[in-house]
């Protein structure tokens, strides 16, 4: 998504769920770390979830459309397309960024200033850098 990881996070697959297990949860976590996306997708149309931030509560349903032959010489993960910005990180869930959206694309609102210096001066929730995605992705290996 490109956020930076600053909150928790998990992946639920059926009734399980995939992430960094910490003994104040209240339920069985498995280390994300131990197991391969391969090792739980069972192909094409194969559907599960990630959560992002529990408090802003960004829940992703994710779709496995179609699974291609790796090919010779490229290096994984790469992201073949997206679309759209991702929202900044903090934003506040859902409901933050529709917020966040109104006041950037309204310079008479009075948090416009504001949300746009948070964000660096610019924010196109349009823009989709694949080039970017795959530099971050790069940097995991």
């Amino acid at each position: 998504m490109g956020w930076a990881d600053y909150h928790l996070h998990q992946f639920i697959v059926g009734r399980t769920y995939y992430g960094v297990p910490h003994p104040d949860y209240g339920f069985d976590m498995r280390n994300e770390k131990r197991v391969k996306l391969n090792q739980i997708v069972a192909g094409e149309g194969f559907k599960f979830r990630y959560e992002y931030d529990f408090g802003d509560g960004w829940l992703h349903n994710l779709l496995v459309e179609k699974v291609l032959p790796p090919q010779p010489g490229q290096q994984y993960p790469v992201c073949i397309k997206g679309k759209r910005a991702c929202p900044p990180e903090g934003v506040g869930g859902v409901w933050g960024y529709y917020g966040f959206l109104e006041a950037i694309q309204n310079p008479n609102h009075p948090e416009h200033e504001g949300y746009l210096e948070w964000v660096g001066d610019e924010f196109d929730p349009e823009e989709f850098d694949l080039d970017a995605v795959n530099e971050a992705l790069r940097a995991l290996r």
